[in-house]
């Protein structure tokens, strides 16, 4: 699949960000497909809601994914996310074994720079597709943390 073709997986995965945003949590949304390209899975970022640090939108989608499928091993599969993931996040997606990742827009406010670790996806076979619905992805962040800044 080409860049463009995961244009309407991150519309879903923009639908789940704005659950977060809703709930007063850091908008980011994702979605997991199978080697058909079939949605296995979604999750948005939930620390707030639940009070819980790991809640990130791709830890639980690699959990309900993972639970689905009864294997800890998502290979053949695809994450789509509007934004890069933080380290904790990457080193769920290595470990998991999730072949692509597609990303929406990459976080240069929180001191972790992703790109410094596009190394690891490749040693680790990860298929990187990045920019996909760039704009999209990071108004909702803007819009978000405009309503946190005074």
């Amino acid at each position: 699949m080409m860049k463009k073709d995961y244009e309407k997986y991150m519309d879903l995965a923009l639908e789940e960000a704005k659950k977060a945003f809703n709930n007063n949590d850091v908008p980011v949304g994702c979605v997991i497909l199978d080697e058909n390209n079939n949605i296995i899975s979604r999750g948005y970022n939930q620390k707030e809601k639940e009070q819980d640090v790991t809640l990130h939108a791709e830890i639980i989608a690699i959990k309900e994914a993972s639970k689905l499928r009864k294997n800890r091993r998502l290979d053949k599969c695809t994450m789509v996310v509007t934004l890069s993931p933080c380290l904790m996040c990457l080193g769920a997606i290595i470990s998991s074994r999730i072949n692509k990742l597609v990303i929406g827009t990459y976080d240069d406010d929180s001191g972790f720079d992703f790109r410094m670790f596009k190394d690891l996806l490749f040693e680790n076979k990860i298929e990187l597709i990045d920019g996909v619905k760039e704009k999209e992805c990071s108004n909702i962040l803007k819009e978000f943390f405009k309503t946190k800044r005074f």
